[in-house]
C-alpha cells in the first residue's frame, strides 16, 4: 500500500482499507515466523524475544517521545507488568512451537486464541455468554484437539506449547481490555515493550549464544517485521469494522502454508486442514455473533 498514491488509497472504502492492512500485517507476521524458524534451531527463544522487544522500543521511540513523560505516566504499572509477563511467556512459547512444528500447524493452533478469550472473558470480566457462543467455542476446541491429536504417534510437546501460548495470549488480550479503560494504546505499547525487555534481559544474557552475521540480520528482521505487522493491525482495525476486517487475519494460515511448502518443504496433512477449518469456522461464528449482539453486559 506504500506505493499506492495517497489519494487513491484514501478513496477506497474504509472496510477495504482495513481488510488490506490486516492482510498485509498477516503477511509480515507469517514472514516473521519464517525468520524465527531459520534462527530458532541455534538461538534460544528467550534471546529472540529480547531482541524482538528491544527492537520494538527503538522502532516506536518517536511515538513514545511525542507522548512525553506525562503521556507515559500510569497508575496501573502492576497490571502492565502482569500483561507483559503473560504475553512474554506466550511469545517464547510461540517461538518454540514455530521452530518445532510446521508453520501451518503452529499458525492454525494460534487461531484458537479467540476461543480462550470467550472463557476468560466470562471468568475474569464477568461477560455474559449465550449458548450459541459456548457451542461454537466448544466446537472450536474440538478442532484444536483434532490438530494436536493427544495420544497419536504424531503428537509432540510443541503442540501443547502452542495451545498454552494461545491461552496466554488470550489472557494478555483480556488484560488489555482491563487496561484500555484508562490507558491509551501508545501507553500500553510502551509498557509492553519496556517491561518485556526488562523481563527477558537477564535470562537472555544467561542463555546468550553469539549469533552469526546472518543470524543477527534475521533477528533484527524479526523485530522489524513484528512491529510493522502490529502497526498494520492497529491501523486496520481503526479503519474498518472489526467483524469485517478481522477475518482477514486468517490469510496468515495461507501465507504460512505457502512459506512452509516452498521454503521448508513442509506439507501439512489432512488433519491439519480439518482442524484448522473447524477452528477458523468457529472463531468466525463467534466474531460475527459478537458483532451482531453488541457489547456484552458484565455480571455483577
Amino acid at each position: 500500500m506504500l506505493s499506492m498514491p495517497r489519494d487513491a488509497w484514501s478513496k477506497l472504502p474504509a472496510n477495504v482499507r482495513g481488510a488490506l492492512l490486516i492482510a498485509i500485517g498477516s503477511l509480515f507476521f507469517a514472514a516473521n515466523d519464517a525468520m524465527v524458524k531459520f534462527v530458532g534451531s541455534d538461538v534460544h527463544p528467550v534471546q529472540i524475544a529480547l531482541v524482538r522487544y528491544s527492537m520494538g522500543i527503538l522502532l516506536l521511540l518517536p511515538m513514545f517521545v511525542r507522548l512525553g513523560l506525562s503521556g507515559l505516566k500510569t497508575g496501573r504499572a502492576g497490571l502492565h507488568l502482569a500483561r507483559s509477563l503473560v504475553a512474554g511467556i506466550g511469545q517464547v512459547g510461540v517461538y518454540y512451537a514455530v521452530v518445532n512444528l510446521m508453520l501451518a500447524d503452529a499458525t492454525a493452533i494460534s487461531f484458537s486464541r479467540p476461543l480462550f478469550i470467550t472463557v476468560l472473558a466470562v471468568l475474569l470480566l464477568g461477560e455474559a455468554v449465550g449458548w450459541r457462543r459456548w457451542s461454537a467455542t466448544l466446537i472450536g476446541f474440538a478442532g484444536t484437539v483434532v490438530m494436536v491429536r493427544p495420544g497419536h504417534m504424531g503428537f509432540t510437546p510443541a503442540s501443547m506449547v502452542a495451545v498454552v501460548s494461545a491461552l496466554l495470549f488470550a489472557l494478555s488480550l483480556v488484560l488489555i481490555r482491563r487496561l484500555s479503560g484508562t490507558e491509551p494504546p501508545p501507553r500500553i505499547l510502551f509498557y509492553y515493550h519496556a517491561f518485556g525487555t526488562l523481563i527477558f534481559l537477564w535470562p537472555a544474557l544467561r542463555l546468550w549464544v553469539m549469533p552469526s552475521a546472518l543470524q543477527w540480520l534475521l533477528l533484527l528482521l524479526i523485530g522489524v517485521l513484528t512491529t510493522i505487522g502490529m502497526v498494520c493491525f492497529v491501523r486496520g482495525f481503526a479503519a474498518g469494522e472489526a467483524s469485517i476486517v478481522g477475518p482477514m487475519e486468517y490469510t496468515r494460515l495461507i501465507y504460512a502454508a505457502l512459506i512452509g511448502y516452498f521454503v521448508f518443504a513442509e506439507l501439512p496433512d489432512a488433519w491439519t486442514w480439518v482442524g484448522a477449518g473447524i477452528i477458523v469456522g468457529s472463531t468466525l461464528y463467534v466474531a460475527r455473533h459478537e458483532a451482531m449482539s453488541g457489547p456484552r453486559p458484565l455480571a455483577g
